[in-house]
């Protein structure tokens, strides 16, 4: 079969500004994702902490064994980040941060993990604000 050539002429663009002009869409779609990736995790993991503390309530040794089911299940089927020590820091979380929808988009686990030290609330709000904001 004969194909047909056309003669379609390209601009004269420099290819370092074609190709800067695609890295930076590229740079700009890894972050959006970075971010929902991120906001969906903490997400996640406030639920997760959310679950934990209702089914324990009170019950310190049915919690112990709670966590050690669940780090055993969930790190066979989603691998790593299931210990029994992050699974008690997600029910912190939850504690800490009892309102789902006060939580910060702007922030990652990270931050989280460390303002959850912070013990005295109005103190922890202030760095709270003052990470997001940053």
């Amino acid at each position: 079969m004969e194909t047909k050539q056309t003669n379609v002429s390209i601009p004269a663009v420099p290819s370092a500004k074609v190709y800067e002009s695609i890295r930076a869409a590229l740079a700009e779609a890894r972050t959006k994702v970075a971010v929902a990736v991120n906001t969906a995790m903490v997400g996640v993991y406030w639920e997760i902490g959310r679950q934990i503390t209702e089914a324990v309530g009170e019950r310190a040794e049915y919690g112990r064994n709670l966590l050690a089911y669940l780090s055993e299940r969930l790190t066979a089927e989603f691998g790593k980040g299931f210990t029994e020590r992050n699974l008690r820091a997600m029910r912190q979380f939850y504690e800490t941060f009892p309102i789902r929808h006060t939580l910060r988009a702007e922030l990652t686990w990270s931050h989280y993990r460390v303002l959850m030290r912070v013990e005295e609330a109005g103190r922890r709000d202030f760095y709270l604000s003052e990470s997001a904001d940053s």
